[in-house]
């Protein structure tokens, strides 16, 4: 028992934090941000840039209210990370190219349906057009190491031969051209804005509006469940609502997990909290080493998430009791997703309150509260292979303060 004591206490609890990239991972200190991601050479491109803080006010610094700054914050920045590893590791091209030949059948039917006769020698040579375009485009991404809004960042490339780190400049021929650098930025930024709104609206559907709707007409087919008394209607009606949440958020993780893609940053994510482990047990930041640890972290985003939605389901016992005690009615169902959205912030600050306290310590109460999303992550952290492992090394090294300013 004093075994296991002294061990849990020369555990290091660390504010580093990480996020799974599409072939990489970015590791978050308190000083420094680094991004570590395999180019298409297969070679570790690493960005590193000083971490933002989200206010020095310290109203931003308080409880449950930094949680909702620092969420928000967190998914503007993961967002800017994910775009520029889609950049980096080649996914772009792969997608514009599968675009292309999907319009190039597409064409080709178009053609064979209305008798149009074309040569074998015109195919060949939009074939090589095509194929001459391509390469161009990949030529121009690798050129462009600083795209994007991550623009002060400082770049290196790792070769994994040696382990000697260059200057991206030194690799490949950077893209001079001022006007189309900021244009492709103002794109990204574009398109960036319209997933977080897309990401948010979607989010806002299926766990607050379709819930609510699904008991309204659930109800009125089955009676029982919207008994007389307000009191128990409303339990019936939080629990129905939570039972929904939770069913969509693990049927969506359980699906997106079948993907290809999806799954390899699964793996990644597997990279991220093994790397975290062994830092904060205080061995040396090896494959092997890191490979030892467990992959499901306590302080997790996929925690986070299922953190929230109970923190909702609890929140959303009390609407009705209020509504009943104010206005001497139940709400109906357009206030009820009212109120919800009113209370989101709320719901956000307790979820990133828990998470803390769950990473910090170590007790029966953690343990009850990090079970579900311990649980959740078998679906969204799977084993990661040596290569991704390290990327997550390299990152961390990065963004590993000298003076020991990450302490939890």
């Amino acid at each position: 028992m004093s075994k296991n004591k002294n061990k849990q206490c020369n555990v290091r609890k660390t504010s580093i934090g990480g996020q799974a990239l599409m072939e990489g991972i970015m590791m978050r200190g308190p000083k420094t941000t680094a991004m570590a991601v395999r180019n298409t050479d297969g070679e570790i491109i690493m960005e590193k840039f000083p971490t933002r803080t989200t206010a020095k006010n310290k109203f931003f610094k308080l409880p449950v209210i930094r949680g909702v700054f620092n969420f928000v914050d967190s998914m503007v920045f993961g967002t800017k990370c994910l775009m520029r590893s889609a950049e980096i590791s080649g996914l772009e091209e792969v997608e514009e190219e599968m675009k292309k030949e999907k319009e190039a059948k597409k064409a080709a039917k178009a053609a064979k349906k209305h008798g149009t006769v074309q040569s074998d020698a015109s195919v060949v040579s939009d074939e090589n057009s095509t194929a001459s375009t391509e390469s161009d485009v990949v030529t121009e991404a690798l050129s462009d190491t600083n795209a994007g809004d991550i623009s002060d960042a400082e770049d290196s490339v790792i070769n994994e031969e040696n382990g000697d780190t260059v200057k991206a400049e030194d690799k490949v021929e950077k893209n001079d051209n001022p006007d189309e650098k900021k244009e492709k930025s103002v794109m990204m930024s574009a398109v960036m804005v319209v997933s977080l709104l897309f990401g948010f609206a979607l989010a806002i559907g299926l766990f607050i509006v379709l819930p609510s709707y699904l008991y309204k007409w659930t109800s009125s087919a089955l009676p029982f469940l919207a008994p007389e008394n307000e009191v128990s209607r409303s339990f019936i009606k939080s629990v129905f609502e939570g039972v929904i949440k939770i069913a969509l958020l693990v049927g969506y993780m359980s699906a997106v997990s079948l993907m290809k893609d999806i799954r390899r940053t699964f793996m990644y994510h597997g990279a991220e909290h093994k790397t975290i482990f062994c830092y904060e047990h205080g061995l040396e930041l090896t494959v092997e080493n890191v490979r030892k640890q467990k992959r499901f972290h306590p302080r997790c985003g996929t925690s986070f998430l299922i953190l929230m939605l109970l923190v909702s389901i609890f929140i959303s016992f009390f609407i009705d009791p209020l509504f009943i005690a104010i206005f001497d009615h139940v709400p109906h169902v357009i206030f009820r997703v009212l109120v919800k959205l009113l209370l989101l912030p709320l719901t956000v600050g307790i979820g990133y309150e828990l998470i803390k306290l769950a990473g910090r310590h170590d007790n029966l109460f953690t343990k009850i509260i990090s079970a579900p999303g311990l649980g959740l992550q078998h679906l969204t952290v799977f084993e990661p292979d040596d290569d991704m492992i390290e990327c997550a090394i390299c990152a961390i090294k990065e963004v590993i303060p000298d003076d020991g300013s990450d302490k939890w």
